[in-house]
């Protein structure tokens, strides 16, 4: 039986509650209104703002005119504003509105800056662990005989799912606009679909049937009830069987997941619509939800080979050897491939149509997250490309984590990268929020998968197919 460390513990409690803290300070540092925020974005200009200001103040006092000039000018003035009063009148307030406006989306969207955060770390970390209960189907609907060693492995990681799903689903229900604490689904605002409003969006009230709030949450409860239904039977199913006569529970888990590999595969690609894509409510493509797949797949096999490396390390999971590991990094690295032919056949596809409500999305991706849109490539294929691509490499521990923590980061930008344009604009940073959310999350994901990883022994070993892991070399 696996033993929770005291100091992995430790770690994992002060990574949330130091996340905690974090979040909560960027909650609290968000402007209020516009007011409150032209006056932080005075005082983080510093003195040189004060000194600007100073200036045009002397400037000001020595070109003041004396009292007969400004009397005459008086009269020049005041006879040039009757005969354009009303057009200037007219122009001042259309000025006056536009700029009103555009400071409220920018107050909008700095308020989003820490719920935006939060969202993309709390998205990152579910998604790695559904990646991984589809990839343990997987598994056992192909009757692998090299996976049943690290079986234990994914059910601990996969328990992950059960408090990741919550949080989505209450950041969702935190983003009503009845609650006014964020404007992060741009969609749910009442006036983008109220006929006559100056805000009224045609596209928005084109969509109302499938995008509105009552029916956008319904649907986040029947993917999570697809999804922790069949974690939480199949890891019942895989525990008896350990304690069973013959293989009927392995015969159930199999025809178990075959059906939730079907319904996985639905309800995955309707969640990547909900749940990432409606930020760009005006914007979609038919490969998103293959996108977002591919994604939670490879960073979920790299979490497994990161925890069975780990647990190797402190003397656990004796029959796990260099084969096993070898085969994790290939699927590393060919499904880093997969996301890259996914990510340049939606690219290609979008930017050489040049359709303007298509491409738009790519366009602000790349003059405003210039860094995070080409570095996410970087890391997500020519690292793993370089460093995996040779075989031996696959076999040293050292290599798949130093591999394995940058195609995690890589990822998380890529989920960055599809959430923030949409939800705070040019105003990105990867800052105390998003370093907040990222701890506060890791924190609960350690300490959920490896309480998990104590509650049975870390062999299935009644598994047909164990003895065959076990004896597993390539």
């Amino acid at each position: 039986m696996y033993t929770f460390s005291n100091r992995l513990r430790l770690f994992a409690i002060i990574s949330f509650v130091l996340g905690v803290i974090m979040v909560g300070y960027s909650l609290a540092a968000v402007p209020d209104t516009v007011e409150e925020m032209k006056a932080m974005e005075a005082a983080h200009g510093g003195h040189g703002a004060e000194h600007a200001n100073d200036a045009k103040t002397a400037t000001h006092d020595d070109h003041k005119p004396d009292a007969a000039h400004a009397t005459m000018d008086h009269q020049v003035e005041k006879a040039h504003d009757d005969a354009h009063a009303s057009a200037e009148s007219h122009g001042a307030e259309a000025g006056h509105h536009d700029s009103a406006k555009h400071d409220e989306h920018k107050l909008q969207q700095l308020q989003n800056k820490p719920w935006a955060a939060i969202y993309v770390a709390a998205f990152f970390f579910m998604m790695i662990s559904l990646g991984v209960l589809a990839f343990y189907a997987i598994q056992r609907v192909s009757q692998a005989g090299w996976s049943p060693v690290l079986f234990r492995v994914m059910e601990g990681i996969t328990a992950y799912i059960i408090p990741g799903t919550i949080s989505i689903i209450i950041l969702i229900i935190l983003c009503m606009p009845s609650l006014h604490l964020n404007h992060l689904f741009h969609w749910m605002d009442p006036n983008l679909v109220t006929v006559g409003h100056e805000d009224f969006d045609k596209l928005t009230y084109g969509k109302k049937a499938w995008l509105n709030v009552p029916w956008f949450i319904i649907r986040a409860f029947i993917y999570s009830a697809i999804w922790i239904g069949y974690r939480q039977i199949s890891r019942r199913l895989s525990l008896r069987q350990d304690e069973s006569n013959d293989n009927s529970n392995f015969k159930k888990n199999f025809r178990l997941s075959a059906m939730f590999l079907v319904l996985f595969l639905i309800s995955e690609s309707i969640m990547s619509w909900d749940w990432i894509m409606s930020f760009d409510h005006h914007w979609y493509s038919t490969l998103f939800g293959w996108y977002v797949f591919a994604s939670m797949f490879v960073s979920g096999i790299t979490v497994i080979a990161l925890v069975t490396i780990y647990l190797k390390s402190r003397g656990y999971l004796e029959y796990v050897n260099d084969s096993h590991l070898h085969d994790l990094a290939k699927f590393m690295f060919g499904l880093c491939i997969f996301w890259t032919y996914l990510w340049f056949s939606q690219f290609m596809l979008i930017w050489y149509s040049n359709i303007p409500e298509e491409v738009t999305y790519f366009i602000t991706r790349i003059e405003d997250y210039n860094l995070p849109f080409f570095g996410m490539l970087a890391l997500n294929l020519i690292f793993p490309i370089l460093i995996l691509m040779n075989s031996d490499y696959k076999r040293l521990n050292w290599i798949i984590v130093i591999a394995g923590i940058v195609i995690l980061f890589g990822h998380y930008i890529d989920v960055f990268n599809m959430v923030m344009p949409a939800t705070v604009g040019p105003h990105w940073s990867l800052g105390v929020p998003e370093l907040g959310a990222v701890l506060l999350f890791l924190g609960l994901f350690i300490f959920v998968v490896f309480t998990t990883l104590t509650k049975a022994p870390l062999l299935a070993k009644r598994n047909p197919f164990i003895e065959e892991s076990k004896q597993f070399h390539y």
